[in-house]
C-alpha cells in the first residue's frame, strides 16, 4: 500500500501529494474542536429529522459540524483499519469521548468514501463498509458507546478532488456531529 502525505503551504494552498511518507493524522484537539463547533444553520426541535432523513439530505449534512479524516490509510478496495493505524483511530476516540462529558444527548454520524475507481455498486458497498470498520475500532478497542454512533456510505458520490483515476484523498472517513439535527 501506497503511503501519502498532502503537505501544506503559505496561505492554505495544496501541494502535490508526495509517496512514501506517512499523512498528518489530525490531532485531538483539532478533531474536537471542529466537531464542538456550532451548526451552520439552527434547526428549531419541531423541524429536527430522522437519522435516516439526515443521511439523505445533503444541505443538513453540510451545515452539521464535521472533519474529513484522510489520515486512515483505507487501501484501494479496502475497509480493513490495520493495528498501525490505531494511533490514529485514539486521536478521535479521545475527541469522541470529551464531546460526551460535555454533551449528554451527543450523535455522531460515521461517513465513508470512496474513489470513483470501479462500479458506483462496489464503491457504495465498499464506502459503508468502512464507516463500519470506523465504528466497530471505535467501539471495541476505544470503548465510545455503539448507541452515539451512526454509520453511512456514499460510495463516490461526495469525491473531494472530481476525478475517476484513484484519488487517496477521496478513500476517506467523514465524521458529523448530529444531534442538532436529529429527533
Amino acid at each position: 500500500m501506497e503511503r501519502r502525505l498532502f503537505l501544506m503551504v503559505l496561505g492554505g494552498a495544496l501541494a502535490s501529494p508526495v509517496v512514501g511518507l506517512a499523512q498528518e493524522a489530525p490531532s485531538e484537539e483539532m478533531i474536537l474542536r471542529r466537531l464542538d463547533a456550532a451548526p451552520q444553520r439552527q434547526i428549531a426541535p419541531r423541524n429536527r429529522v430522522t437519522i435516516d432523513e439526515f443521511k439523505r439530505r445533503p444541505e443538513l449534512r453540510r451545515a452539521a459540524p464535521s472533519i474529513d479524516i484522510q489520515a486512515i490509510n483505507f487501501a484501494t478496495g479496502s475497509a480493513d483499519i490495520p493495528r498501525s493505524e490505531y494511533r490514529k483511530v485514539q486521536q478521535i476516540a479521545r475527541a469522541m469521548e470529551q464531546l460526551l462529558r460535555r454533551r449528554r444527548a451527543v450523535r455522531f454520524l460515521i461517513e465513508g468514501h470512496t474513489d470513483a475507481v470501479g462500479s458506483a455498486y462496489s464503491n457504495q458497498i465498499l464506502s459503508e463498509r468502512r464507516a463500519a470498520s470506523l465504528k466497530l475500532v471505535l467501539v471495541r478497542e476505544f470503548g465510545i458507546p455503539a448507541r452515539v454512533l451512526e454509520t453511512v456510505g456514499y460510495g463516490e458520490d461526495y469525491l473531494l478532488v472530481p476525478t475517476e483515476r484513484s484519488e487517496w484523498r477521496n478513500r476517506r472517513v467523514t465524521l458529523r456531529r448530529i444531534d442538532d439535527f436529529i429527533r
